[in-house]
Formats: structure tokens, sequence, C-alpha cells
């Protein structure tokens, strides 16, 4: 339990550190890396605001038919080995562990709307998006 935890906690994080690529224009180039970096945050909490996000629902859904999909799986191998309860629990255990964490990488990732109405306001600042990390 506490090695999944660790696993989540972590895509958490990494999940999360991408971003636009700015080009290196001479719009970049005169206002500087902090001010760009500013921009860049600036337009990420407008993007929040006004962009419709549903990646919790979607994690929730995930979640939901991994453990029903490890359930069943785990009732196949309990009627074969004989412990039917036992395997149907652990199957659902690991099957909802699995859409947990498909679920949170889903997530962490921007939707395309967000991701365009990101560039549209850093093209608006002078910037070039040239692709995201």
């Amino acid at each position: 339990m506490k090695q999944l935890l660790f696993v989540l906690s972590l895509l958490l994080v990494t999940g999360c550190a991408g971003g636009p690529v700015l080009y290196p224009n001479a719009h970049i180039q005169q206002v500087g890396a902090a001010r760009a970096q500013q921009d860049v945050a600036e337009c990420e909490a407008l993007a929040e605001q006004y962009v419709h996000s549903d990646a919790g629902i979607a994690a929730a859904k995930t979640t939901a038919i991994g453990g029903a999909s490890g359930a069943v799986v785990g009732g196949a191998v309990g009627a074969v080995t004989g412990d039917f309860g036992r395997s149907v629990g652990v199957g659902a255990a690991a099957g909802a562990a699995t859409g947990l964490v498909h679920g949170i990488i889903q997530a962490s990732e921007p939707s395309p709307v967000f991701k365009n109405f990101m560039t549209r306001c850093l093209q608006e600042r002078g910037y070039e998006v040239i692709g995201w990390e």
C-alpha cells in the first residue's frame, strides 16, 4: 500500500511538470526568461479560469472500470483455484489501483482546449509556442 501511494504521488508531481515550449524569438530575447515565465504563469491562470476540466470525473471513471474489470478477472481466477471471494477482492483492488494510475496520468495531461488557450494567450503577448513538454 505504501508503494502504491508513493507511485501515485510521484505521478502527480511529474505529471504536472510540463508546459509550453517557447521559440527564442526577438520578443523573448527582449523581455528575458523571467518575464517569459511570468507571462506563461499568467496565461496558465487564465486558462484554468476559463477552460472547463473534467479530469477528476475521468479519473473516477477509469478507477471504477478498472475495479470492475479486476473483479471479473479475480472471479475467474477464484473459480479455477477455489477461492472465489478472496480472488474477487484482490482482483478488484488491483484493477482499481491500475485504473486510478491510468486516470491520474490522463488527468495530468492538459486538454487540447487548454493548450490552445495557452498558445493563443502567449501569441497575443508576442511569444511563439513550438510545442509542449
